[in-house]
């Protein structure tokens, strides 16, 4: 008797802003296999950040060989995610950048944003709009390559499947072209007056497409197999998705460098958050889903600054051990506000504040505090989400990211909030969320009900204060975030 097919795996692509992953996923929603590329950003000069795509494209060839040369099974098809909001120009014939990736962080336009706001144009400092105008402004000022289809423009994700299909996709999904500056959400295109604004021609940008389809396959020129690349989406999004947040109401948490909220909303975009944005969450079929979305603009870099500028734990696991070696903060505490504080406040110009130090206070006291501190930014991000939300409130906040593995960073947040938060099974909750978008566009999976069978919380927080307590904590920590504004001073 004939032994049975092996089931497909799919194979998914994460191009974030300091490295490439790839991973494996079988029909369970299991990770067979991941491989990992550092590449970090460069730093031309203060609040300039950019990407050198070359050595970004290589990273990428590499780290899907790897995985595929790991497969133990036939894999069906690749998804791709990336970070959002980084521009890119290319030549059409070949795909060769005619300048850096501005990434999404960068600063370089903030006054530009703010003049075109004076003329009745929003652009945000952080999406692709105004960066690629910048890139044009100095590689074709008059117009005349992108007028003339020799140059394209977009975002990094248009980038990536461009060279991998070596020029035959030049695509972007909804989910990422509402990050980029030129979308209009009310009405899903591409909007005029900031293209004429800008003098980016519409034809220059990529087409619209779903997040979940068959866009075309890996081009020969990879020294790949020509796997169908069957989606595409932005990572924050890819996320929800990888930890099944599909109903309206639900809500993650990624803790990266910064944490980023993502409330599902439905089919209608809320405009009224304080400090949120509305964004596509992803496009399938005839139905657009959407999502408000909120920053903590300080999460894993705190962690970070904890061992490269105070020299208090030498790694970031080192943090929750620290932590749990005291029962509290001892009075000390710390509103993490080292880029400015996001959401509601939109203030770049806040900075990080600790205070409640006494001779008595330890190390570990001061590592708790910072962790604290990340909970407490986050329950305000929520908040202020859940403002104007017409959906009944969160039973339960699912987490991923790096700082997702630290305990007391996730039974900190389950107090602030006063909700159960789930750790993700997979902490790269966007490639999982990729992989799963592509295996619904090839049949690995039917439906979505197939993929919440496979859900499984690695673990549960369950809060542990009253709501009295829980509350009046929080008004004491919030008392402080003034010493980190302006106003503090």
């Amino acid at each position: 008797m004939a032994a049975a097919a092996a089931a497909p795996l799919v194979l998914a692509l994460d191009v974030g802003t300091t490295g490439v992953r790839a991973l494996l996923v079988d029909a369970a929603g299991r990770v067979t296999a991941q491989h990992y590329r550092e590449v970090l950003p460069e730093h031309p000069a203060p609040g300039l950040v950019e990407h050198d795509l070359e050595k970004t494209y290589a990273a990428v060839l590499a780290v899907l060989a790897a995985s595929l040369a790991a497969a133990a099974a036939p894999v069906r098809a690749l998804g791709v995610t990336t970070q959002r909001g980084t521009a890119v120009v290319w030549e059409r014939d070949g795909g060769r950048p005619m300048h850096a990736a501005i990434s999404w962080q960068d600063a370089r336009t903030t006054r530009r944003c703010m003049d075109l706001l004076g003329e009745g144009v929003l652009v945000v400092p952080l999406t692709a709009a105004s960066k690629i105008e910048w890139i044009l402004d100095r590689v074709d000022p008059e117009r005349r390559g992108v007028e003339s289809g020799a140059l394209r423009c977009g975002t990094l994700d248009a980038w990536i499947v461009y060279r991998l299909s070596d020029g035959a996709v030049f695509a972007t999904d909804h989910a990422n072209g509402s990050c980029s500056g030129f979308y209009d959400l009310a009405e899903p295109r591409w909007q005029a007056p900031v293209l004429r604004a800008l003098r980016v021609p519409e034809a220059s940008l990529p087409a619209l497409v779903d997040s979940s389809a068959v866009l075309g396959t890996l081009a020969p020129a990879t020294g790949l197999p020509a796997l169908p690349i069957a989606s595409l989406i932005g990572d924050q999004q890819a996320a929800m998705m990888g930890e099944l947040c599909l109903e309206p109401g639900t809500i993650k948490v990624t803790y990266g460098t910064a944490a980023m909220l993502d409330l599902h909303t439905g089919t209608e975009a809320v405009w009224s958050a304080p400090g949120g944005y509305p964004l596509v969450l992803w496009k399938r079929g005839e139905r657009r889903e959407l999502c408000l979305e909120g920053t903590a603009i300080t999460a894993g870099a705190a962690v970070t600054w904890l061992r490269d500028g105070l020299g208090v734990i030498t790694s970031p696991g080192e943090s929750a051990v620290l932590a749990s070696s005291v029962p509290d903060s001892g009075g000390v505490w710390a509103v993490p506000a080292f880029q400015g504080l996001g959401t509601p406040y939109l203030d770049t110009q806040a900075r990080a504040v600790i205070g409640g130090l006494s001779r008595g206070t330890t190390r570990a006291h001061v590592v708790r505090a910072v962790l604290e501190g990340i909970a407490w930014r986050c329950r305000e991000v929520y908040d202020a989400l859940r403002t104007h939300s017409p959906h009944p409130a969160p039973t339960r906040l699912r987490a991923d990211g790096g700082a997702a593995r630290n305990d007391v960073l996730l039974q900190a947040q389950a107090d602030a909030l006063g909700i159960p938060v789930e750790r993700s099974p997979v902490l790269e909750a966007a490639a999982l969320g990729a992989a799963y978008l592509a295996g619904l566009a090839t049949g690995v999976w039917t439906s979505t009900d197939d993929l919440r069978a496979t859900w499984q919380p690695a673990r549960t927080f369950e809060p542990s204060l009253s709501a009295g307590e829980r509350e009046e904590r929080f008004a004491r920590w919030r008392a402080h975030v003034p010493a980190a504004r302006a106003e503090g001073a």
